[in-house]
Order: structure tokens, then sequence, then C-alpha cells
């Protein structure tokens, strides 16, 4: 299974690296196309919002193909638009050139998603799709940080270049490695998009929404939280987000294994209430740095764990529509990342420290977690083992 896995893992790989690798480039792109670094900020939230338009467009639109063939056309897309955005001249057109790179993003992993599920055995599915996932967290503590070392030691330009061939030795992968399987869909957009209208649906992606805005409240502001809070050097920041990487690396894993040893909704219930309590050590026991660098660990360990239980629930709720499914759970995504940025940084406006922000997502985990617990009573159908759904 590994083997077969492998290409959606590179794959995770390469959208990884060009997702984060901008943010600790953003000065030097911002000095080389005369902007401020607000300005350049703009990238971030186009290639956000190309996330979210593409993630159900795409997949929607392409559900008639086998998932190999949307693969690699998704690879493809990838694959130009991070080669133009290495020699894009001014703001403008790099802008739109990262809107159309985001694009590929969550359709890719809804597609890959429910592929893993699919060619995996029935009680190793959230392993699977931990399996893709690894990849997504492999370029947090790995790959990001070597092409931001090689972008400032040559140019920014070089890490989109690099972004590139990762794109491309992924799409290798996925035409020699990866098994050809029949259109999971029936092809009828309209039809897929009734699953939005069922309440289980739309109940798990408010879970996703809600409750993974408290990961981005934390971890969107851990940089000022470790020099401000827990008096670290700003040289020890790499460092600290490799920790922080690591730490989601074992917690994709853990929450895959979960998911596979217990009812995914249970899974989902235990690692946020683990979250909570560690948002909360993180508000009150920052200023010690051995502490702080363990919660770094422990909190991108547990913000990381959810994701395998989560996405078995919204294909089990989406059915014949679960490419769909699990490409608007990376919409979900997106929109949780969005407002735990924003509700992160409302205490900071205020004059309150970096701390705050990890109560705000510790109040925001809270929220998932009851969604959750309500969701177990009302959508009993949903919350079998995986043992005991396949059997129904």
């Amino acid at each position: 299974m590994i083997k077969k896995i492998l290409p959606l893992t590179l794959g995770g790989l390469a959208i990884g690296t060009t997702e984060f690798v901008i943010m600790g480039l953003l000065p030097d792109v911002a000095r080389s196309l005369d902007v401020s670094i607000p300005e350049a900020g703009h990238f971030i939230s186009s290639y956000a919002l190309g996330v979210v338009v593409g993630a159900p467009l795409l997949v929607a639109f392409s559900s008639k193909l086998p998932p190999k063939k949307i693969l690699l056309l998704l690879l493809l897309v990838f694959v130009v638009f991070n080669g133009l955005s290495a020699v894009m001249p001014n703001y403008i057109t790099f802008l739109f050139v990262r809107f159309f790179a985001g694009l590929p993003h969550g359709a890719f992993f809804g597609v890959g998603t429910a592929v893993a599920k699919n060619i995996a055995p029935p009680k190793k599915q959230g392993q699977a799709i931990a399996g893709m996932f690894a990849g997504l967290t492999i370029a947090n503590f790995a790959m990001v940080p070597l092409v931001t070392f090689i972008g400032h030691q040559f140019s920014w330009r070089s890490a989109f270049g690099m972004v590139a061939l990762l794109g491309l030795i992924s799409m290798m992968a996925v035409h020699y490695m990866l098994p050809n399987l029949k259109s999971f869909s029936q092809g009828k957009v309209l039809e897929d998009l009734k699953f939005l209208k069922k309440p289980v649906a739309l109940f798990i992606l408010s879970i996703v929404a809600i409750g993974f805005g408290g990961m981005f409240s934390w971890f969107s502001y851990i940089s000022p939280l470790m020099t401000e809070v827990s008096k670290f050097p700003e040289t020890r920041i790499p460092f600290i987000m490799i920790l922080a990487g690591s730490g989601m690396f074992v917690g994709n894993f853990l929450g895959g294994w979960m998911a596979d040893k217990m009812r995914p909704a249970l899974a989902s219930n235990i690692l946020m209430i683990f979250f909570i309590v560690a948002l909360m050590m993180v508000f009150f026991l920052s200023e010690n740095q051995t502490i702080s660098l363990v919660l770094t660990f422990v909190c991108g360990m547990l913000s990381m764990s959810v994701v395998a239980p989560i996405n078995i629930l919204i294909i089990r709720a989406a059915q014949k529509a679960e490419m769909l499914g699990a490409a608007f759970m990376q919409a979900a995504f997106n929109i949780a990342n969005s407002i735990g940025a924003y509700l992160g940084g409302i205490p900071l406006l205020h004059g309150l420290g970096y701390q705050y922000t990890s109560l705000v997502g510790a109040v925001l985990v809270f929220g998932g977690f009851v969604l959750s617990l309500i969701f177990m009573i009302k959508f009993k159908p949903f919350v079998k083992s995986p043992e005991e759904y396949s059997i129904h």
C-alpha cells in the first residue's frame, strides 16, 4: 500500500511547499517587486482564495474523468503556474499567478483523499489518508526550510522553480505508480452537489471551519509568541518551526491510526479535548522556554491528528460524491485559516500579549468539539467504527 500512496505523498509535499515557502520569502519578494510587506501578504491571500475557489469547481467539472487523469491535470496546472511564479515581473502579474497556482491545491487533496480511501483495505483507510497528508507535514519541517534557505541564498525565484520541479516529479510518480481507478462519480455535477443539502455534511464542514480555526489562531502567530513571550532569539525560529512540523508529522499518523482503531468521530473528540488543554497550557505556561518547546511539538501533533478522522466522516457523508466532499473539506480548512488568523489577531489589536492567540484558539477548538458532540448524538449511522461501517 505504501508504494500506491507514495505519488499522493509527493504531490502533498509539492503543494505544501508552495503554500508555506512564500511566508519565509515574503521580504525578498516584496523588495524584488518593489512593494511593502503588507502588500506582499496579498500573495498569500490570493493563493488561499485560489484554494477555496478551485477545490469544489475543479473537482466538480472533472468528475467524469478517472481519478488518475484528474490528478495529472491538476499537477500540470500546478507545475505551469508555479513555474510562471518564478518569472513574473510585477505585483499584479504575480498576484494573479499565485491565485491560479492555488486552484489545484484543494482539488488534489480532495481527489487524493478519495483515491487513498479506495485503494486501502477497510481497516487501513485512515492510515492511507494520513500517508497522503504526510507530504504536507514533511513540507513543513523539511522541504520549506530547505527551499527557503536556497531562496535566501540565491533568489526567491529559484525557490518557485524548485517547487515546479517537485510538481513534475509528482506527475511522473502519479503516471507510473498510481493504480488506475474508475471514476467515483456519475459525472452529474448538480447531482453530486446535492450532498451539501444534507445536514450531516454541513455539520462536518462547520466542525472543520470552526474547530480547525483554533489551530490557525495559534500557528499564525507562533513566531512572535516565541520571541515576545518565550523570549527565544529570532535565530531559533526556523528550528522551532521544524519542531512544530515534526509534531504535525507524528500527529498525522497518530490520527490515521486512531481513525482505524475506533470510531472516527470519537477519535476526533478525544484529540480535540487534548488540543484544548494544550492550547490553554500555551496561554499559561509559554514564558517557560522548555515547556514552550514541548507544547509547540504537542500542539503541532494534535492540530494535524484530527485530519484523517474528519476526512473519513466527510467521505461517508458525501457517499458517491466523495471526491467533491473531500474537496469541500479543503475549502473548509482554508476558511478555518482565515477565521483563526483574524480572530487570533483581535486580542493583539487591544494590546494583549501573543499568548492570547492560543486562548482564542482554545475557544474555537471548543466550539468545534461541541459541534462534534452534537454530531455524534444526532447522526449515529456516521459515527460507527470502520469495521461496523463496512458491514452496513
